[in-house]
């Protein structure tokens, strides 16, 4: 299974747990059981577990086959961790640009943040020659250059204020825009390159075992969105240069990132350079088991681009080989995936790939019809099963925020499913707002979704989760 850790992964905290389940499966505890049914290879005896057999289930829960193995996964993390998202104070000018101009995958990125490591750097041009770090956030390759003279090793070490390559500063930063930022960045990275740069240079995020390389720094987006973490202006030209170099083109990070949107053009360059092939590279290497198998990360590809409708990119990945026969993440398989999400049109592209075909039940088949929109199909379906709906409806009552479609969003209200329904906390529209789809808002509001509905978790409207992801074309939708 692949490993699945909190942030800041912690050796005491792991023995803490494993302390806590021995006592709670000591005493009967049915979670403590069934979590020991689980993951333990042997029947053992609950009344007088061993700790070390708790350290054992504790590590397979999180996916490492034994607690040596978890251990020194944590000993290889304590190097490579960096917490970029801190609000530590900056030691001089140059380390604040660096922090204000880079990505940190954090709820802090975003345009503001850029805006203000411009004026800072308008207002302390010297930094460049005081820090490499600098010069490589703001792209200034006579800078670089200077810096390089002095001292070539500077090229590879860790410096500024994450104790990152330069490389890194070069491709997380967001604060320089236009064609003639383009050529410097391009410029400055062929210098550090030159210079012995690590093409593969990253950095695990909190000690998370999915590491963060210039690549993924390169591509950009993920869980806040284009709005907040664009890729760079300059991401292909810059991922071909870091590829060409010898990147790793199995970039988990990279791959999850940029999966939230139909766009494929990261993917396109990837396979060019041998993405799904080889071993996995340098930091695969290096973490061992820790580190997402190239299976994995392509099945959860796969996975995601079937659910989401994202058709172009399901044929893409059969075009280069993705295995569609084996069960994904969650035990269904690709063609289980495709009915109940409503994606029918892939069907006959995965059997034709050797997909295994499995039959699914009624409230999932139901379900897949509703997504799909197809209201022949649906009341032919409901006649032959005149119960099939309000079983839906109890089982699946938020079924509207898997809706990707207008006429999916007008299938489910019709079937009766409510339009504002709430799935984590918000209702549908508050994440196509978040998402920026004005498709999907537009058939949300005609469908009575109530705009003036406050999410769960902030108190916000859906206008103010199309602000918070500055996605301007949804805020002009909602005002």
């Amino acid at each position: 299974m692949p490993i699945s850790l909190p942030n800041d992964p912690d050796l005491e905290n792991f023995r803490r747990q494993a302390r806590k389940l021995q006592r709670a499966a000591r005493s009967g505890d049915p979670a403590a059981l069934d979590l020991l049914a689980q993951h333990h290879p042997d029947p053992v005896e609950p009344s007088w577990l061993p700790l070390r057999a708790a350290q054992l289930v504790v590590a397979r829960a999180y996916g490492f086959s034994s607690w040596p193995r978890l251990r020194r996964y944590l000993d290889d993390a304590s190097e490579l961790r960096r917490d970029p998202t801190g609000d530590q104070p900056a030691a001089s000018p140059a380390d604040e640009f660096c922090r204000l101009a880079c990505l940190v995958y954090s709820e802090k990125d975003g345009p503001e943040r850029w805006s203000q490591a411009r004026a800072l750097l308008a207002d302390h041009p010297g930094m460049m020659s005081e820090s490499i770090a600098a010069a490589a956030a703001a792209a200034d390759p006579d800078a670089i250059a200077a810096h390089l003279a002095g001292d070539p090793g500077t090229a590879g070490r860790l410096t500024g204020p994450h104790r990152w390559a330069p490389l890194l500063y070069l491709t997380y930063s967001r604060a320089q825009t236009g064609d003639e930022a383009g050529d410097r960045f391009l410029r400055s990275a062929t210098l550090l390159l030159q210079a012995g740069g690590d093409p593969n240079a990253g950095y695990l995020w909190l000690g998370l075992p999915s590491p963060f390389t210039a690549l993924t720094g390169v591509f950009g987006e993920g869980e806040q969105g284009p709005g907040k973490q664009p890729r760079h202006p300059q991401s292909i030209p810059l991922a071909r240069l870091l590829l060409t170099a010898g990147a790793e083109p199995n970039d988990g990070q990279a791959l999850y990132n940029r999966m939230f949107r139909p766009d494929d053009s990261h993917l396109e360059l990837l396979y060019e350079f041998g993405l799904g092939r080889g071993d996995g590279g340098p930091w695969k290497r290096r973490l061992g088991a820790a580190a997402e198998t190239i299976e994995q990360m392509m099945a959860r590809q796969l996975q995601w681009a079937i659910d989401h409708g994202y058709d172009r990119r399901v044929r893409l990945l059969i075009e280069h080989g993705v295995d569609v026969a084996r069960p994904l993440a969650d035990g269904r398989t690709p063609v289980e995936h495709a009915i109940t999400a409503g994606r029918p049109d892939l069907l006959a592209d995965l059997k034709a790939a050797g997909a295994t075909v499995r039959t699914v039940k009624a409230n999932e088949e139901l379900a897949g019809l509703l997504l799909a929109g197809d209201r022949a199909a649906i009341d032919a379906f409901t006649r032959a099963h005149p119960d099939a709906v309000p079983a839906l409806l109890s089982t699946r009552p938020a079924l509207v925020h898997q809706a990707q479609t207008p006429a999916a969003i007008r299938a489910l209200v019709a079937a009766g499913f409510a339009v504002n329904a709430r799935h984590g906390g918000s209702t549908a529209l508050h994440e196509a707002a978040f998402n920026g789809d004005v498709t999907l808002i537009t058939a949300l509001l005609a469908a009575g979704a109530d705009p003036s509905l406050l999410d769960d978790g902030h108190g916000s409207t859906a206008l103010g989760w199309a602000q918070y992801a500055n996605q301007p074309a949804a805020i002009a939708a909602l005002s």
